[in-house]
């Protein structure tokens, strides 16, 4: 199977149970990429403007607290 299309029909004939499993794959893959994202976003840098806003909003007082 090299094309989306093939793995498309390949899905479509998988036995309901093979298809939820294939689903939960999916969840656990899409959030271990979303994680590494995050990861290499963190450590290059990419989320320090984070802090800075962080900072500035607690010595100004307009800090609120996270859900």
């Amino acid at each position: 199977m090299s094309t989306v299309k093939e793995i498309e029909s390949a899905i479509e004939h998988l036995p309901a149970t093979d298809f939820f499993k294939l689903g939960e794959w999916f969840d656990e893959r899409r959030e271990q990429l979303w994680d590494d994202h995050i990861a290499n976003d963190a450590k290059s840098g990419r989320l320090d403007f984070l802090i800075e806003e962080a900072r500035t909003a607690k010595k100004s007082g307009t800090l609120r607290p996270f859900p």
